[in-house]
């Protein structure tokens, strides 16, 4: 009797086993592996933490590598960084308003996507504007280039850093006089004859900026920037050259009309050569 019993649970046993392999597997079998499960859940991955640097080069080249990857947010922690550690790195200066004004923008374009604000009725005084972090990190920057100067006026990197700290303050007239000293002191840059190209062509000087851009590209004929501002630099000066053909003609024509205009009527009449009321004398006549 023992012997029918154990037969059909253990035959009870194999069907309940066959039934349920399909979803958990029997045996002590594991659920097949899921191959296409990610490596790595975004949603919750935990950014690794900046490390505290100790030395201002090492904060300033993982600050670059972070802004090259767009954490630009990281990278401002690392500028501030190497500038804990080293206050007067007018180059961290530099990068870290770069940082700041990517950031800047990105929270300009958010608050454009949101409704906009009501205009303020007339009695309303307008807020003073508040100086940008990266207008205070730009200028900050230019402070520490001009020391460098001082030290050394003959340092074109110092003298073309400081250029590009002046243009990004907009201070445009400034930035052209420092990238001139940046390309005299090493004129064989093509990046140096390019940014000098470019400044120029933002202050209308085109026929200046076309004989560096023709420089960068002699040096680097791969440079496809200055080849671009090139172009630009040529149209520029035929446009201008074109305004001020135009003008000339426009003055010349008001000369002429003026001319016309200012004659006296009947002036040539008056210029006869013979006077209007002389008698012409008869020759005498023959005597007989």
């Amino acid at each position: 009797m023992l012997f029918p019993i154990i037969m059909r649970s253990f035959i009870y046993g194999l069907i309940l086993c066959v039934l349920l392999s399909g979803q958990f597997g029997c045996s002590g079998d594991s659920a097949p592996e899921n191959t296409n499960t990610p490596i790595a859940n975004t949603a919750t991955a935990i950014a690794t933490p900046l490390p505290q640097f100790t030395d201002a080069n090492e904060a300033l080249a993982a600050g670059d590598k972070l802004l090259e990857a767009s954490e630009t947010d990281m990278a401002i922690e690392a500028y501030n960084q190497a500038l804990t550690l080293n206050p007067e790195f007018a180059e961290a200066y530099f990068k870290l308003g770069v940082a700041y004004a990517l950031v800047e923008a990105r929270d300009a374009a958010i608050v454009d996507n949101e409704e906009p604000t009501p205009t303020p009725g007339p009695k309303v005084k307008k807020p003073k504007e508040k100086k940008s972090n990266s207008d205070i990190a730009f200028e900050k920057a230019v402070e520490r280039y001009k020391k460098q100067i001082a030290k050394n006026g003959e340092d074109d990197a110092a003298h073309y850093n400081l250029g590009r700290s002046y243009n990004k303050l907009n201070e445009d007239e400034d930035a052209a006089k420092s990238l001139k000293e940046a390309v005299k002191h090493r004129p064989d840059d093509t990046e140096y004859q390019t940014e000098l190209g470019a400044i120029l062509i933002k202050l209308a000087k085109y026929a200046e900026a076309i004989p560096a851009l023709k420089k960068a590209l002699e040096l680097d004929p791969e440079n496809i920037k200055a080849e671009e501002l090139l172009a630009d630099a040529e149209a520029g000066r035929k446009r201008i050259g074109f305004s001020t053909a135009n003008k000339q003609d426009v003055k010349r024509n008001i000369g002429r009309s003026n001319t016309s205009t200012n004659k006296v009527p009947g002036d040539n009449a008056n210029k006869s050569s013979t006077p209007a009321n002389t008698v012409k004398t008869l020759p005498p006549a023959n005597t007989l």
